[in-house]
């Protein structure tokens, strides 16, 4: 004897694809806000490299008395600055200060990050 009060429970192909629509659309949303916020993410950190490195260069040109400080002279083993880790595979130009020297730089995926002191 068969019940007919018994009823299939179970989703739908229609509402299945629904579903994998609205997730679709989210994900669509969501992709290019999470890479802006990556972006400025990374450039924070490299200006925050660039401000490490310019102090560290006019410390060490205060306590040695020099006018110029090149990038091996401060970042190293035993330096003032151990190591200068990249977060994006940045490269760095212009690590070379003098005492007239008011800017970094460094670029970033194409990206220039300036950091002016």
């Amino acid at each position: 004897m068969i019940n007919k009060n018994t009823a299939k429970k179970g989703f739908t192909l229609v509402e299945i694809m629904i579903v994998v629509v609205i997730i679709g659309l989210l994900a669509a949303m969501a992709i290019p806000a999470f890479n802006k916020v990556r972006a400025t993410s990374q450039d924070k950190a490299v200006t925050n490299n660039l401000r490490q490195y310019a102090s560290a260069a006019q410390q060490y040109m205060l306590d040695g008395g020099v006018s110029t400080v090149d990038y091996s002279d401060i970042v190293g083993s035993g330096l003032h600055i151990s190591v200068l880790a990249t977060v994006a595979d940045e490269t760095y130009t212009g690590l070379t200060l003098g005492t007239n020297t008011t800017r970094l730089q460094a670029t970033v995926n194409g990206r220039i990050i300036n950091y002016d002191f």
